[in-house]
């Protein structure tokens, strides 16, 4: 229960100093996005949030308008549908910032699994289920592990196939660490571990 509180308070706190420090930032990206392809600014999606209680999604818009209803799946960085800007956006994760306001609003956690689709949630296994134990955030360990993701799905014959078969288990099987054991310790490990490895990534393509 107190690593909970300590957790919910730290979603809270970072999240809010987030938008508000980062708010410039917003902006900015937020003209990029919509000077860049005609179609909204922010794209909404419903994901599967704590509970199985579904939630609507926030993040900057990265492909063109509808492009969504020709695929879930993303298949590596020249996929044609995401926009120039978009790419850009993905490849930092700057896409992922309007989720601050899921996590302040109590939909989502700095950290957790990554949401998924009621399509892709009602696969799950009994034991898969556990993910929805908790909120689900903006980075985990999967995420971190599953950085190239879609570039591993643009080398694979049937990329839908093998994120449903291959990668969505493993990155439940990875996501049950935290949820095993959900610390506020653990908290913060996953989110130094998230910052490093966007600093290292950044280095290595300097």
């Amino acid at each position: 229960m107190f690593h909970r509180f300590l957790i919910r308070f730290a979603d809270i706190l970072f999240s809010g100093l987030g938008l508000v420090v980062l708010a410039p930032l917003l902006v900015l990206l937020s003209v990029w996005v919509r000077l860049g392809s005609r179609g909204a600014i922010i794209f909404r999606q419903q994901r599967i949030g704590k509970d199985a209680v579904p939630f609507t999604l926030l993040k900057f818009r990265t492909m063109y308008p509808d492009a969504d209803k020709k695929g879930l799946i993303t298949v590596g960085s020249h996929d044609p549908r995401i926009t120039p800007a978009g790419k850009f956006l993905r490849k930092w994760k700057l896409d992922e910032l309007p989720q601050l306001w899921n996590v302040f609003r109590g939909d989502m956690s700095l950290v957790g699994p990554r949401p998924e689709v009621e399509r892709y949630v009602a696969l799950y296994t009994a034991e898969q289920r556990e993910v929805l134990r908790v909120r689900p955030g903006i980075t985990d360990k999967a995420s971190i592990v599953y950085a190239d993701e879609n570039e591993r799905l643009s080398k694979a014959g049937d990329p839908e196939a093998h994120y449903r078969e291959f990668i969505l288990p493993d990155k439940i099987r990875l996501n049950m660490e935290f949820i095993r054991k959900p610390t506020f310790g653990h908290y913060l490990r996953i989110l130094w571990m998230t910052f490093t490895h966007l600093f290292f990534r950044s280095s290595a393509g300097q």
